[in-house]
């Protein structure tokens, strides 16, 4: 697809009609477009995206983060979705500091968010604010660090 198709494509006009700054960036992979999205505006773009009746965004079918260390913004997390009724796909980037890596919660929007929001918490140390029920969900919870955190030693904690 090419840069002029994508900045055109309705989920990508509909966000930044919406804010200018809410899709930064976009791009495109094996025939899914990826929209990077600021921190701050995450809720409120993934409302929009599940809203309007263009879209309809209506099924999340995962989150999960990548650990870009030594990179800063250290973590990057994908959120992917669906309109089942538009038989579309779409994944939203949002960067995050190592210092602060901290983000709204899709629960209110996504009910089903729940489950995976805590396992990107239990593995990369992420925190969803206004999460009610944010704990380990994989590991004890008594388990100290974030075992998929690039830095994580490999043989576990001395």
């Amino acid at each position: 697809m090419e840069i002029a198709d994508l900045e055109r494509h309705p989920a990508v006009e509909r966000l930044r009609a919406w804010n200018p700054r809410a899709a930064e960036e976009v791009s495109e992979s094996r025939g899914e477009v990826a929209i990077g999205v600021p921190r701050e505006l995450l809720r409120g773009a993934a409302e929009r995206l599940r809203d309007d009746p263009a879209l309809l965004f209506n099924l999340l079918s995962d989150i999960t983060c990548v650990d870009r260390f030594p990179a800063e913004p250290r973590f990057e997390l994908h959120v992917h979705l669906v309109s089942i009724p538009h038989r579309a796909r779409l994944r939203l980037r949002v960067r995050l500091s190592g210092e602060n890596p901290v983000v709204d919660s899709l629960l209110l929007v996504w009910p089903g968010a729940n489950w995976m929001e805590r396992e990107v918490f239990d593995l990369f140390g992420i925190r969803f604010e206004g999460h009610p029920d944010l704990r380990r969900i994989v590991l004890p919870q008594d388990f100290e660090g974030y075992p998929l955190r690039r830095d994580y030693p490999v043989e576990g904690p001395r």
